[in-house]
């Protein structure tokens, strides 16, 4: 006869899941290899109970691990055993009832591969956890309310990096260990006034205090939002590296040189946009740097939850990839940690790292329009 498969989710008392996923089918057989054959606890390793994605079979899984297992001729005999397994687990899984336990023996097809179902399971449980903490990244980065975002960020990159860690070492490499999910890639950030200005005033405060800005290696041109105001840094700090004059002047020149100005950019606009400066440079620098932190951490996380959608990635393409995704943001980390750094004060007049005085509003600047025009 012809090996058939019954289906246990068509029993009524337990918790139905309208597409299981395959390892669903895995929980189902190893449980059924357990009740069978006890002694095949063994062959399970360091399996928990909170590898397993369904509650109730979590919980039939601890009962057969707290359970004595009995003797085999015995268990051959009649249903004690699976009666105390039953008596034990229905406490915290009402659904449970005797027909399901017959019914995961029934459809476990072979005993012997309890160690395959239970590197199934251990797999899925690796997927989920990496987007669980991928999740949390993500949140942790886009929180308003927290006092340090960029630190309960990092803290959260450091958290993810254990797990892979941990990972890492149950899970033996492979060949073709990159991820085959194809990501469109980073999404453009989006501008609000507050952070633009933010960058506006960080070019005019360079244009202001030059020398502040020899310093300020960390803070990159792929950092900013707006592509102009990331050409006009590179322009002051051109300038600045070169040891030229930096003055509005000066910045015009390099920017035309640069090919910055247009019909909807006049030298007048370019000249306004960096004439008018508040506080110190390091001060708005360091907010532009934690905002492409911040943005940079859930780009990661996005890619990172991605890999995890995609069921055709083995554990050790999720940790792969997932780890040169992390590298991405450990990368900015560094220059993170070079901005907030002490350092010794500046010789300008500026002092470091100092904020404007309270405004209500953003200074006010003639023609800033025309360097709206280039978002």
């Amino acid at each position: 006869m012809p090996y058939t498969t019954p289906d246990p989710d068509e029993e009524d008392d337990v918790d139905r899941v309208p597409a299981p996923k395959p390892v669903h089918y895995a929980e189902q057989a190893l449980l059924g290899a357990l009740l069978l054959e006890p002694a095949r606890l063994a062959d399970t390793g360091t399996l928990a109970a909170d590898h397993f994605d369904n509650h109730a079979h979590a919980n039939l899984f601890t009962a057969i691990r707290t359970l004595p297992p009995p003797d085999p001729d015995d268990h051959a005999k009649d249903t004690a055993w699976l009666n105390q397994v039953l008596e034990r687990a229905r406490p915290h899984a009402p659904g449970l009832n005797a027909s399901y336990l017959h019914a995961v023996i029934q459809f476990c097809p072979q005993p012997k591969h309890a160690a395959a179902y239970t590197r199934m399971i251990r797999a899925d449980h690796a997927r989920r956890t990496l987007r669980l903490h991928a999740e949390r990244l993500a949140h942790t980065a886009t929180d308003p309310a927290g006092p340090d975002p960029a630190a309960a960020t990092l803290m959260q990159a450091d958290a993810l990096g254990r797990v892979l860690d941990d990972l890492a070492g149950q899970f033996a490499p492979h060949p073709g260990s990159l991820p085959r999910t194809t990501h469109s890639g980073d999404v453009p950030r989006q501008a609000g006034e507050e952070e633009l200005d933010e960058e506006r005033l960080l070019l005019a405060t360079a244009t202001a205090y030059p020398a502040n800005v020899q310093q300020m290696r960390w803070l990159a041109a792929e950092d900013f939002i707006l592509p102009l105001h990331a050409a006009l840094w590179q322009s002051v700090t051109a300038l600045v590296h070169r040891g030229d004059m930096v003055d509005p002047i000066t910045v015009l020149g390099e920017a035309q040189h640069r090919g910055l100005l247009t019909d909807s950019l006049t030298p007048r606009d370019l000249m306004a946009l960096v004439s008018t400066p508040a506080g110190s440079p390091e001060y708005w620098g360091e907010k532009i740097l934690q905002r492409a932190l911040l943005a940079r951490a859930h780009t990661v996380a996005d890619r990172i939850t991605a890999y995890t959608d995609d069921p055709a990635n083995t554990p050790h393409q999720l940790i792969t990839g997932s780890r040169r995704a992390l590298a991405d943001l450990n990368a900015l980390r560094t220059r993170w940690n070079r901005a907030t750094s002490p350092t010794p004060a500046s010789t300008t007049s500026a002092p470091a790292r100092s904020a404007p005085l309270p405004r209500t509003g953003p200074p006010h600047r003639p023609a800033l329009s025309a360097a709206r025009t280039h978002r």
